[in-house]
Order: C-alpha cells, then sequence, then structure tokens
C-alpha cells in the first residue's frame, strides 16, 4: 500500500467513525427525556428540543455535485464530500491548473467564476445559491406561501417561524418568569428585562437602550426627523404612537372611558393620570419640597423650579424654558403656527386654552337658508349678559 492510500483509507475510517456517532441515538437518561429524531441529541425540557428541531429546517445551500445531496451546514456538506472515492486531481478547465482535493478546487473557481456581487446592494457572497436568496431581499419575491392564512415569506426560516404562531407552539421559554415566546428573536428581548442588559447607546447623549427600535426613535430627538405628518393640519411627529394618537384630535374619538365618571379620553396616558382623580393618589414626591403630583410630567418639570434648569432654549431670540409646553407654545410667536381651530366656524388658535374659551353661536334667520356664524369668547358673552 502506498503512502497517499494509507493517508485516504485512514481518512475514510476516521470519516465513517464520525459520522456513524453523529447520527446514532443517545443512550435513554431520566434527566433528558427529549430526544430529537433527526439526530439523536437528549435535552431536559420540550421547549428545547423544539428550539433544537428549527435547526433541521434551514435551506439546503450546499449541494453535491457527485450524488446530488444537499445541506444546510458547511461543516455537514465538507465531511460528506470524504464520503465519495477521492480522485487523483481536479483540474481547473479554465487555466489547467491540477488540484488533490475537491474542496481546495471548488474554492479555486470561484477565482474565475469571483464572488456573486448584488448590483443593489454590493454585497458579495461565495455560493450561487446563497446569491440567489439573498436577491428576494430587493424583489420582494416570497416563494413560501402558509396554507392556512395568505401570508407568503421570502425565506424558509420566516415560514417555519409563521407556522408556530398556528398551532399555538412557543419553543422559546424564560427561565426567570416562565413566559414562551414563537421567535428566538422576541425571547432575546425578553430576556433583557430580568438581566437590565442594554446594548444600543447614544453616542450623543449617552442613554442606552435593549431594542434597536427604541434606539432608532430615539436618534430622532437628536437629528429632528419627524416622518409622521398630519395631512390635516400639517403637524409633525417622530414616534407613530403619538401621530395615531393626535390624529384623535380631529376625529373626535376617544376609546378610553373612565368606569367611574364615564369620561373619556382619546391618549392612554391621559386616561390613566385622570384615574389618580379619583383614587387621589400621587405617586410622585418632591424629596426638595415634600410635595406631590399625580402626572410623571409635572413632577420633572416641578423639580427644574429648585435645580434652576431651563433645557428648552429658542435658536430666534435666545429665551429659554422650563418645559418644552411652553417652549413649543413660544416658538409660535415667530412661526405664526396657530395648530387649534374650531371646527363650526374654521378660526384658528396659536393656544388650545383660547379654543377652549372659545364659543360659537350658529344664528338662524328665518329670512334666509344659509345660517351664519358668530364667534365670541366666553368672557365677552359673559359681559352682555350682566350688561343686559
Amino acid at each position: 500500500m502506498s503512502c497517499s492510500e494509507e493517508v485516504s483509507s485512514k481518512r475514510n475510517q476516521h470519516v465513517s467513525g464520525y459520522m456513524g456517532n453523529k447520527l446514532k441515538p443517545s443512550d435513554p437518561d431520566r434527566s433528558r427525556p427529549h430526544q430529537c429524531l433527526t439526530c439523536g441529541k437528549c435535552f431536559s425540557r420540550i421547549c428545547s428540543l423544539r428550539r433544537h428541531e428549527l435547526s433541521h429546517t434551514s435551506e439546503e445551500l450546499y449541494h453535491c455535485e457527485q450524488c446530488g445531496s444537499s445541506f444546510s451546514q458547511l461543516n455537514a456538506y465538507k465531511i460528506h464530500l470524504y464520503t465519495h472515492p477521492e480522485e487523483t486531481s481536479y483540474c481547473c478547465n479554465k487555466c489547467g491548473r491540477d488540484f488533490s482535493d475537491q474542496s481546495s478546487y471548488r474554492q479555486h473557481l470561484r477565482d474565475h467564476t469571483g464572488p456573486y456581487q448584488c448590483e443593489q446592494c454590493e454585497k458579495s457572497f461565495s455560493y450561487l445559491s446563497i446569491y440567489k436568496i439573498h436577491m428576494r431581499v430587493h424583489t420582494k419575491e416570497k416563494p413560501y406561501c402558509c396554507d392556512q392564512c395568505p401570508k407568503s415569506f421570502s425565506f424558509l426560516s420566516s415560514y417555519k417561524r409563521h407556522q408556530l404562531s398556528h398551532s399555538g407552539e412557543k419553543p422559546y421559554q424564560c427561565d426567570f418568569c416562565g413566559k414562551s415566546f414563537t421567535q428566538s428573536g422576541h425571547f432575546s428581548l425578553h430576556l433583557r428585562n430580568h438581566t437590565g442588559e442594554k446594548p444600543y447607546e447614544c453616542g450623543q447623549c449617552e442613554k442606552s437602550f435593549s431594542d434597536l427600535s427604541s434606539y432608532k426613535i430615539h436618534q430622532r430627538v437628536h437629528t429632528g426627523e419627524k416622518p409622521y405628518c398630519c395631512d390635516q393640519c400639517g403637524r409633525s411627529f417622530s414616534q407613530l404612537g403619538n401621530y395615531k394618537s393626535h390624529l384623535r384630535i380631529h376625529t373626535g374619538e376617544k376609546p378610553f372611558q373612565c368606569e367611574l365618571c364615564k369620561k373619556s379620553f382619546s391618549i392612554s396616558k391621559t386616561y390613566k393620570q385622570h384615574i389618580h382623580t379619583h383614587t387621589g393618589e400621587k405617586p410622585y414626591n418632591c424629596k426638595e419640597c415634600g410635595k406631590s403630583f399625580g402626572r410623571l410630567s409635572n413632577y420633572i418639570r416641578h423639580l427644574r423650579i429648585h435645580t434652576g434648569e431651563q433645557p428648552f432654549s429658542c435658536d430666534q431670540c435666545g429665551k429659554c424654558f422650563n418645559s418644552s409646553y411652553s417652549y413649543n407654545r413660544h416658538l409660535r410667536v415667530h412661526t405664526g403656527e396657530k395648530p387649534y381651530w374650531c371646527s363650526q366656524c374654521k378660526r384658528l388658535f396659536t393656544r388650545s386654552q383660547s379654543l377652549k374659551t372659545h364659543r360659537c353661536t350658529i344664528i338662524h334667520d328665518d329670512d334666509k337658508r344659509e345660517s351664519e356664524v358668530s364667534c365670541s369668547s366666553t368672557k365677552s358673552n359673559l359681559q352682555k349678559q350682566v350688561t343686559n
């Protein structure tokens, strides 16, 4: 037996032994009663088994040209290549170069074909199959369709995760509180509530956030970006929730109703603050003077009386204010903005208080079909009533 034949024989024995050990079912273990039917691995909890099973459902990216087998992991694909009889050499048709093993030969072929680069985002990929999957990001192709609902997906992994929403299965369970999740991403975010981890740190003010979406929303504080614009009054907002709450001013919708007094509110935060008027609860206490507040915003604004802080400064005249409300109201002096308007007479107001004191009276004339609108303030009406 030649030296090369002896090395090849030992390598094949090693690989066959490895594959045999990998696929051999584990011996029964009372501490780990849940066994994977695919690879034989055992787990102590059913949720851990379910999470592990997802690793077997990945897309098969690596294809063997000799037998047609497909693999989801590169290591498994490379190990499989050793199961085929080794050829003496691999010759490149482009340049005539010879290689002793298939792995080196395939790697060399990329020198001629080059990495597959996406023309839209300039990302590069070593394998054509991975490149094609990536292109779905741009083409919006969604070949994986759910047979239980109209949803479709670009990637097999996303489709598999979605299937769990129909089965009700939640393989990711929190060891701290027992809460379960369908997706590993949501599970990881939840864990940060217990660990206090905040990996996203703002470089401008050093605030930290546990999730990327909150971090991106916070960045708008510094950039001034307000992507949500009201079509009716032109006012813009940096957060979607604030934008939706604002729309209720125009629609008149008040979905939050107090069960004690039946008063309704358009904003959840205002509703919760209103509840304190019934309970008398004032959870925010000032350590300087002992004064208590039912609203957090009032408490924070009050603290500035002691500190003298005025963080809101006007760029046009240099005036400073201790609250964002006072600051925004002042800006209207320069911009001429009048965001509050009467639905009856369309009159505009700079301040919400002016709109509240404004009274609209519809005067019907028997000799005319159309109605005239007379506007006056509550105070002037009261003076006329006293005079008469």
